[in-house]
């Protein structure tokens, strides 16, 4: 069920990734990354808060390093396989809801100095006072001494508990009601280090859970058990009896302490690896999903090369595949077409599948070759009126920070839908002109969407840095009739005025 609401893209809330929404991020508004129907919706199988996390961070800043990549599409490639083994992980994450922030307080204590009772004195106190607890109780028993000495007795567990009771309760907040929480976790840390890897990063991940004689599945679960037990101090009487006999906080904090000392420092890697295979299990479980087979291949030089590249969002008939091809720096599609002819979606199409090939997933396409670079697109700028910014002044904003990072010396893959749409015709396309003028001698790449027919004729004023691209439309018996396939040069079929007859906005001529 999960599966097929992923499909149709009936997000709920938590799997939608809407936390992450960052409308000034260089790319992941106008790609859909984020949102009810977005590509994290797709991919996002993750049953861990950290593997979440981990894999909205890879979504808003994908991988550039060619080795990393391909040692993550091997892995990706091996989970893709393991389909009842991925599914049994995700199953076991989501018997127990995790809280955000919950796991943090395990990790704040862990990094806290140890407590105050690791010393001689507690560790006799802790077998002093269950055998004077043992004889008075027999002593009383037979009648040796008055029952009035148990209530000496018990002024020194009493004692020794009470004076340290704010220590006490300030660790037990901190790790109070964590059990399955923890039982979650150390079971899947077993799963992960039961299964037989052969990539390199899986063998690697398994490694750093199991090689060590203190496994994470064991040390969780020894961890577990402790928390347990100080959780008794809930239950207000046993709490009081335990505390009396066998001063059971301060013995509870002890096994802490020595818990900590033994494998705080492995506790940061061991959740971080059971992150990233978490994550790593979301885009092999969207691979499956999809029946996607094509893993990237790296150039030496920049290009994106695609056949039959197509928008993961489609489904069945509608989505129709294009090819994609961009060769070099200083080098633009100028696509032009009417209205809804399919000129923004393959934006998204080259975007989105540029930015899989950069998590090391593999794309919806025939063939992927590219080499990886940073993306910032200007597809969907909007109004901010909590800012007081106008949708023009948004536009600019966006440009300039384009502008800026390139004489930075930034290696951008460009992708622009409608240049300065807030502003009138002429001066429209007087700033188009000089913006792509100076995106090529700014060395950039990239993709620009424009109805301005006039944009194409820059072919003849840069014929080695610009290709002319269009979507068509054709009418026939009175409907317009669209393909969505990319051809070569410049659009000649508008539609604007034909929808507005047909809608009855406008007479007939």
């Amino acid at each position: 069920m999960e599966e097929i609401s992923i499909l149709k893209m009936e997000a709920k809330s938590e799997n939608s990734g809407a936390e992450f929404i960052d409308d000034d991020h260089p790319f992941a508004t106008d790609l859909d990354v984020f949102g009810k129907k977005s590509v994290f919706r797709l991919i996002n199988r993750t049953s861990t808060l950290r593997g979440k996390n981990k894999l909205a961070t890879i979504l808003k800043n994908p991988i550039k390093d060619e080795d990393l990549l391909a040692i993550r599409q091997e892995a990706i490639a091996e989970l893709k396989e393991k389909n009842l083994w991925r599914q049994h992980f995700q199953a076991k994450g989501k018997l127990n809801t995790e809280s955000p922030g919950e796991l943090d307080g395990l990790m704040a204590w862990s990094q806290q100095k140890a407590s105050r009772f690791n010393t001689s004195f507690y560790k006799s106190m802790l077998i002093v006072n269950p055998v004077v607890g043992a004889i008075t109780i027999g002593l009383i028993s037979t009648g040796i001494i008055n029952s009035s000495f148990f209530l000496l007795f018990l002024l020194m567990p009493l004692l020794l508990v009470g004076s340290k009771l704010t220590d006490i309760n300030r660790q037990h907040a901190l790790m109070s009601k964590k059990t399955q929480l923890l039982e979650k976790y150390s079971s899947l840390f077993k799963i992960v280090e039961d299964e037989v890897f052969k990539s390199q990063l899986l063998s690697e991940i398994k490694n750093n859970l199991s090689s060590s004689e203190h496994s994470a599945n064991r040390e969780i679960k020894h961890l577990s058990k402790i928390m347990s037990s100080f959780d008794y101090r809930l239950n207000m009487i046993m709490g009081l009896l335990l505390n009396v006999f066998f001063l059971w906080d301060i013995r509870q904090l002890m096994r802490l302490d020595k818990w900590k000392n033994q494998n705080s420092v492995k506790l940061t890697s061991w959740f971080d690896n059971l992150a990233l295979i978490d994550e790593l299990n979301s885009f092999a479980g969207f691979n499956y999903a999809f029946q996607l087979v094509t893993f990237p291949a790296f150039s030496e030089n920049f290009v994106i090369e695609a056949t039959n590249a197509r928008h993961p969002f489609l489904l069945g008939n509608k989505n129709i595949g294009n090819p994609i091809d961009i060769s070099g720096w200083q080098q633009f599609n100028i696509i032009t077409g009417a209205n809804m002819a399919g000129k923004s979606t393959y934006l998204r199409t080259v975007g989105i599948n540029l930015l899989l090939a950069m998590t090391g997933s593999a794309v919806v396409a025939d063939s992927f070759i590219f080499k990886p670079v940073d993306i910032i697109t200007g597809i969907k700028t909007t109004d901010s009126l909590q800012d007081g910014e106008s949708y023009f002044f948004a536009e600019l904003k966006r440009l300039k920070q384009i502008i800026v990072r390139l004489q930075q010396g930034d290696k951008l893959f460009i992708i622009l839908d409608e240049i300065l749409r807030g502003t009138n015709s002429a001066d429209k396309q007087k700033g188009s002109l000089g913006l792509i003028k100076q995106l090529l001698h700014l060395n950039a790449s990239g993709i620009i969407a424009t109805h301005d027919l006039a944009l194409g004729k820059l072919i003849g004023t840069f014929p080695e840095n610009i290709a002319n691209k269009r979507f068509e439309v054709e009418i026939t018996n009175n409907e317009l009739v669209f393909d969505y396939k990319i051809k070569d040069g410049i659009s000649r079929n508008l539609n604007a005025t034909f929808l507005m007859r047909k809608m009855g906005i406008t007479p007939d001529e």
